[in-house]
C-alpha cells in the first residue's frame, strides 16, 4: 500500500513516515503543496495524508485541484486548527477524514486503515445499486443518473452507497457519521449536513426527481416519493 504524506514540518513528517513504514506502508514524503500535487498527478496512491498549512499553497487547494481532475483517492487532512469551519471546508472540497495536531500516531494509523478498508470494500464488491434513474456500480466506482455520469469523491461515493443500502430508512446524523466516517462527530457539528448538501448538489439539484430527503429533527432518508415502484438492491454479500 502506498501513502503520500505532504507535511512541511520535517521532524513530524519523518516521524510519521518512519511509523507508517514500520507498519508496512510505502511512504512518499513531500514538504510543499506543489510537490505533493505533482506526486498525486504522476503516481498512484492508496491514501493521501495532507497537511493543511503548507509553505506555498494550502493542502485544501491541492486537494481541491486534485478532485477537480476527477481523482478519488481517500484524503486525510492534518491541521493545527480545531475550528469547525476548517473541518467543514475539508469535507466540502473532498476530504475523507480530518485529524487535529497534536495527535497520537496510533490514531493516525487507525484512521488510515479505516480509509483503506472502506476503499477495499468498494473496489471488490460486485453489487449494482439502483433507485429511480440513479445507478451505482460499486465494482466500477461509477454513478449515473440516466445517461449522466456523476463524479463523486471517495467519501461521497461511500455516503451514497450507505444511503442506497438503507433506502427508505431514517438515518440519524450520528449513524451516518459512525458508519461512513468510522468516527463520532460532536452532536453540535454540521459536518454531516455539509456532506449531504454536497451530495444533493451532485445527484439531486439538476434532476426532477429528488432522492435525498431531510426528516426534520431526525436525520436523512433516501427514497423516491413520486415513484413508489423504484427500489434499491441491497448487497447480498
Amino acid at each position: 500500500m502506498k501513502i503520500l504524506l505532504v507535511e512541511d514540518e520535517i521532524s513530524l513528517g519523518d516521524y510519521i513516515q518512519k511509523g507508517l513504514t514500520e507498519a508496512g506502508f510505502i511512504v512518499s514524503h513531500q514538504i510543499t503543496g506543489l510537490d505533493g500535487y505533482h506526486a498525486l498527478m504522476s503516481e498512484d496512491f492508496n491514501v493521501v495524508v495532507m497537511d493543511v498549512m503548507l509553505p506555498d499553497i494550502s493542502g485544501f487547494e491541492v486537494v481541491r485541484n486534485y478532485r477537480a481532475a476527477g481523482k478519488l483517492t481517500p484524503v486525510l487532512f492534518l491541521t493545527a486548527k480545531d475550528e469547525l469551519s476548517d473541518r467543514i471546508k475539508g469535507i466540502e472540497i473532498g476530504g475523507d477524514d480530518y485529524l487535529t495536531k497534536p495527535f497520537a500516531f496510533a490514531e493516525l494509523l487507525v484512521r488510515i486503515k479505516s480509509l483503506l478498508r472502506r476503499a477495499k470494500q468498494v473496489d471488490y464488491s460486485s453489487n449494482v445499486l439502483k433507485i429511480a434513474d440513479l445507478t451505482m456500480d460499486i465494482a466500477k466506482r461509477s454513478v449515473y443518473r440516466g445517461e449522466t455520469l456523476i463524479k463523486l469523491t471517495a467519501k461521497e461515493f461511500a455516503l451514497l452507497q450507505f444511503l442506497l443500502e438503507r433506502q427508505g430508512e431514517v438515518l440519524p446524523r450520528s449513524v451516518i457519521a459512525s458508519q461512513v466516517w468510522d468516527i463520532n462527530f460532536d452532536s453540535d457539528t454540521n459536518v454531516i449536513d455539509v456532506a449531504i448538501r454536497r451530495l444533493r448538489l451532485k445527484i439531486d439539484d439538476d434532476f426532477e426527481i429528488k432522492l435525498i430527503h431531510t426528516v426534520r429533527g431526525m436525520g436523512y432518508r433516501l427514497e423516491v416519493i413520486d415513484s413508489p415502484d423504484a427500489t434499491a438492491k441491497a448487497p447480498t454479500s
